[in-house]
């Protein structure tokens, strides 16, 4: 093969040469116009929109597998146990065996349930989670759809996860399950602000609701060395941390799994579900992590651009789902280390501590944007500085200012002498 260039396809089924890093930047491209391109005339448009919804359905299909085993084996190396290891090569085929087993088993529903809303809600879970992917830059020219309001799109139908909660809960006719369903609703409802709120920080700053245009704005380096990740801005820390902490409630991971609990609700909303309406449930809750962690990555650590400007050679796709890799490691890594919360914990924790910072760090945007037409030498590092001591002086003495409020203190261990 010469590497000097390469015959491929391109456009409507031409072809001219390219070098191989445009083939791998721009193949996929390629391929889904090569596709469409044999396809008459009345049915092009329709592939256009059904080839990427597809791809996208079956790269975060796949991914689910995969990161569910790759969680139970980090879990088990955290917790000193070996995790899957006997379904294919090290246990990476667990997740194939996993859906065999959901797919045989008994669908059992209650006698009392409403068979038409429990069988309506695990897909109405799964649907909004799964459209909200589309709107997701996942590389260069590489987005399903690119609304002017993507973000608001986002938002907007990722609330339907409320609704799947409550006719889980109520269509089970169980009180564990109705129990559980209210409880998700007042969590997702708590914590979806401080989402909207960190988000909204980015709005400000790039100037729009475009996904597409939000990681355009974070192109380019300082000094040619440092990226413009909004992550490097004061602001864009204290916006990445409320927002993931946030989205770990939204999308019910621990230490915020409230909805689900052994020792009070069993499974919550989902306990009156089994085989393959469960695993769907099971795949929508993941999706949702997929889904808030591509968002983390498109408004905060600059979506498909890479890090360093001599990276820039690599495809763009590989540095996002690299950086979606960090993120889904971090969940599963907070899972292995922290203990779920108490209810009324969880909610004082999104009421009273992350929505103030929230509105705050709106307001060190603004001072941000204000300072930038500071010139005098040492002017950037002075504003960075400022602003971070705006955001993180207030967030310590107000969270011991709520500790102590609740009679709080350092934790103290005590051993049987």
């Amino acid at each position: 093969m010469n590497m000097e260039g390469i015959l491929a396809l391109t456009g409507w089924g031409g072809l001219r040469w390219v070098g191989p890093v445009e083939l791998f930047e721009r193949g996929p491209v390629w391929l889904r116009d090569w596709a469409v391109g044999w396809l008459p005339e009345g049915a092009k448009v329709w592939a256009e929109g059904l080839i990427p919804a597809v791809a996208v359905l079956a790269v975060f299909g796949l991914l689910f597998g995969l990161a569910t085993v790759a969680e139970r084996k980090l879990l088990g190396r955290i917790q000193n146990r070996p995790g899957p290891n006997r379904v294919g090569p090290y246990g990476w085929l667990q997740f194939a065996a996993d859906g065999v087993k959901m797919l045989t088993k008994e669908d059992v529903v209650p006698r009392s349930a409403d068979r038409v809303l429990h069988f309506l809600a695990p897909i109405v879970m799964l649907a909004p989670v799964a459209l909200s992917l589309a709107v997701i830059p996942y590389g260069r020219d590489l987005v399903a759809a690119d609304p002017r309001c993507g973000l608001l799109f986002f938002f907007a139908v990722g609330s339907a996860a409320e609704v799947a909660a409550f006719m889980a809960g109520w269509s089970s006719r169980n009180k564990y399950s109705l129990l559980g369903a209210m409880r998700a609703i007042a969590q997702m409802i708590s914590y979806e602000l401080p989402l909207v709120l960190s988000a909204l920080t980015v709005v400000m700053m790039a100037g729009s609701l475009s996904l597409v245009e939000i990681v355009e704005a974070q192109s380019g380096y300082w000094w040619g060395v440092i990226p413009r990740w909004h992550v490097m801005t004061p602001w864009g820390l204290a916006g990445l941390l409320l927002f993931m902490a946030a989205a770990a409630a939204a999308s019910n991971r621990a230490p915020f799994d409230l909805p689900e609990g052994e020792s009070e609700i069993i499974g919550g909303f989902m306990t009156e579900y089994s085989g393959f309406k469960y695993a769907i449930f099971f795949m929508g809750e993941y999706f949702g992590m997929f889904a808030v962690s591509g968002l983390a990555v498109t408004l905060f650590l600059g979506g498909w651009q890479a890090p360093l400007a001599v990276l820039e050679a690599a495809p763009s796709y590989g540095w996002f789902f690299l950086k979606l890799g960090v993120m889904i490691a971090w969940f599963i890594w907070v899972r292995g280390t922290l203990p779920r919360l108490r209810v009324d914990h969880l909610l004082n924790f999104g009421w009273k501590y992350l929505l103030p910072l929230g509105a705050l760090n709106l307001l060190v945007a603004m001072v941000w944007r204000g300072l930038g037409g500071w010139a005098f030498p040492g002017a950037g590092a002075v504003r960075w500085l400022a602003c971070l001591a705006m955001i993180g002086l207030p967030a310590i003495l107000w969270g011991r200012l709520l500790m102590r409020s609740r009679g709080w203190g350092p934790r103290v261990y005590r051993y049987a002498s």
